[in-house]
């Protein structure tokens, strides 16, 4: 679709196609941060060298020192730090259901502990496929900690987690400052069953 076409569709003077087409979102907004217009817009033309109608340049997404980042629809899930080099490869793996670990900052489906505890049991071992490890409880305790429960393709597990807040002296953005807070998850239990 031209830009043109989408603006009509917007403005509701044409209908547009339905596509179940995955789309791919780039964030490539400068004045939030400059970092996401340096590293962002390399990603975007590499990706819109290969999939020109499903490449978007989008605004402000967060996780600016995770630059450059994309989002990966229908999945909804953020990747970071993705280089054009690793691009096409993301959305690729991203299409077939497989998760890209290394890469991966987490899924807007979900609250922040769940998507560390699904980041642990990646990390032990656990399936990489988008519909993977889904939570089925999530249970906040006291002291900055949670007890979520993911279903998984070989069963049931049980994550045990808590919440850390870090200050460190480093500015981890283009526009960032020092020092800054970082929140960080620490894993107490992993368990299967």
């Amino acid at each position: 679709m031209a830009d043109e076409q989408l603006l009509e569709v917007l403005a509701g003077r044409e209908l547009g196609a339905v596509s179940n087409e995955p789309v791919y979102l780039v964030c490539t907004h400068g004045r939030h941060d400059v970092c996401c217009a340096v590293w962002g817009r390399p990603v975007a033309a590499a990706l819109a060298e290969a999939y020109p109608l499903r490449t978007w340049e989008c605004s402000h997404i967060g996780g600016d020192r995770f630059a450059a980042n994309v989002i990966t629809l229908p999945n909804g899930l953020f990747y970071g730090q993705v280089s054009p080099n690793r691009a096409v490869e993301l959305v690729e793996q991203d299409a077939a259901g497989v998760i890209v670990p290394d890469l991966l900052r987490g899924s807007g489906a979900f609250i922040p502990p769940v998507q560390a505890a699904q980041h642990f049991a990646r990390a032990a071992g656990h399936a990489r496929y988008v519909d993977n490890l889904l939570p089925r409880t999530v249970e906040e305790l006291p002291g900055n900690r949670w007890r979520i429960l993911l279903a998984s393709t070989t069963g049931l597990i049980t994550v045990e987690l808590s919440a850390h807040f870090d200050t460190i002296d480093a500015r981890l953005t283009c526009a960032g400052s020092s020092p800054t807070n970082l929140r960080r998850f620490e894993l107490h239990h992993l368990t299967t069953r």
